[in-house]
């Protein structure tokens, strides 16, 4: 049973591993959804799939091997965790102090990830508010009538169905896409796609 341990306090290393990796990955996400930097978060995204396939296979690997000691400690009817495992170890309190090590490790780099994960779904959810907002306001803008010529620095027809809206000092829409300009042309470039 011995050999069982170690393999898998070798398995819940790697993960742990695993998990460091997919912590650097969120956090450079949380960087690129600022910047909004659609070719990059495609790329980390494919680097974070790769990552999380290889903690599938190892978190398949734990439970085969805490099912194998499961059958050696004769506790066929019970449900075998590392937390049960480490109880049934005080009698081996190195191997005990070392599994349990590497739980925790790994219990410790899983909850950064899941905290990153909930920080960068909240930038995403925003960038997916700005993003409908924006498609929103060129669908009206892009469907005013072209009779609608105020003049008065109101809204001026510019021709080819864009429109200025503006106030009595700047244009908004101008202002506006010169403040996003970066996220205009990835909306434009969104909008070719389709």
């Amino acid at each position: 049973m011995a050999s069982l341990v170690d393999e898998l306090v070798s398995v819940l290393t790697e993960e742990e591993k695993l998990y460091r990796a997919l912590l650097e990955c969120a956090e450079k996400k949380t960087q690129i959804l600022i910047n909004a930097d659609v070719p990059a978060l495609e790329q980390l995204t494919a680097v974070e799939q790769e990552k999380s396939d290889e903690l599938l296979s190892l978190g398949n690997k734990q439970v085969q091997l805490l099912n194998d000691i499961k059958m050696v400690l004769g506790k066929k009817e019970e449900t075998m965790t590392v937390t049960t495992l480490i109880g049934y170890l005080t009698s081996q309190p190195e191997v005990q102090e070392k599994l349990s090590t590497a739980r925790n490790n790994l219990l410790d780099a899983a909850t950064k990830v899941q905290q990153k994960n909930q920080q960068n779904e909240v930038l995403l959810k925003q960038a997916i508010e700005l993003a409908e907002f924006d498609i929103t306001l060129f669908k009206s803008l892009r469907q005013a009538p072209e009779t609608a010529n105020y003049n008065n620095g109101c809204m001026e027809i510019l021709g080819h169905g864009y429109y200025q809206i503006c106030n009595s000092k700047r244009p908004l829409l101008t202002y506006f896409l010169k403040r996003n300009k970066k996220f205009f042309f990835q909306f434009k470039g969104v909008f070719s796609a389709y």
